[in-house]
């Protein structure tokens, strides 16, 4: 597949993700468990990549498959990242809004950057350290309020909680994704059997945080298997297949 039609569909699911977020809220709430939002995607990516590589295996010479431990007890820690970063994701557009989470966004490409060069080894040059640092600039000074707006009690346009959340997020998402690309770089597996074991852990480690949920809350809400689908609508369909998607197209 073209790299440029790629780049394009992952401009697209990108971009989409905070809007269809925000659209799926009723008066600034969740009306369902956001939750089980991230744990849908985990099983429809699963569900994608197994039905690929079981194309895989009836090829011949069949795909390599690394089943030693080693190799698998590597795959819980992006699983966990990502957990984390899909549900931080969701509290921070409930203190920020669309835009200003797009623009956020954008930190994802300082922090990758950063980790490229402290973990990967990879040589940046002086223009792309320019660029990393004015986009850290210009994300920050977009954010402040001039005094001219309302009133000058707080010096940002959004709850400070809201921007730490956002630096959390892409500080979360950049180091899942260089971890990830450093993985499955280190081996010579399928990429598909590589994805299976990724979305396998993060389908278990996002059931266990909602069967956590019921202890907490000491099942008040009902278990997380009759709240799976309560509350959800067309838009929130959407939120999990354009979250189920964008991951599948960043690590397949």
């Amino acid at each position: 597949m073209k790299w440029y039609f790629v780049a394009f569909l992952l401009t697209v699911l990108t971009s989409s993700q905070g809007i269809l977020t925000t659209l799926s809220q009723s008066n600034g709430e969740y009306k369902y468990d956001y939750a089980t939002v991230p744990f849908l995607a985990e099983v429809f990516k699963l569900i994608v990549s197994s039905v690929f590589l079981w194309r895989e295996c009836k090829k011949s010479p069949p795909p390599k498959m690394t089943t030693d431990w080693k190799t698998v007890r590597l795959f819980p820690i992006p699983s966990v990242i990502y957990l984390i970063h899909n549900n931080v994701q969701f509290a921070t557009l409930m203190y920020v809004d669309t835009s200003t989470h797009q623009i956020m966004g954008n930190l994802k490409i300082v922090t990758t950057g950063i980790l490229f060069r402290l973990f990967l080894k990879k040589k940046l040059s002086n223009l792309q350290w320019m660029a990393i640092i004015l986009l850290a600039v210009g994300t920050t000074t977009s954010q402040v309020k001039g005094c001219g707006e309302a009133s000058c009690d707080s010096l940002f346009s959004a709850p400070i909680q809201g921007y730490m959340l956002g630096i959390l997020s892409a500080c979360l998402s950049a180091l899942a994704g260089v971890y990830t690309e450093f993985l499955m770089k280190k081996n010579n597996d399928s990429l598909y059997w590589q994805n299976v074991q990724l979305y396998t852990f993060g389908a278990i480690f996002n059931m266990a945080r909602l069967v956590f949920d019921d202890f907490r809350d000491e099942f008040e809400r009902g278990p997380w298997w009759q709240r799976l689908f309560n509350g959800y609508s067309i838009t929130t369909w959407m939120v999990v297949l354009n979250l189920g998607s964008s991951g599948f197209w960043f690590h397949g």
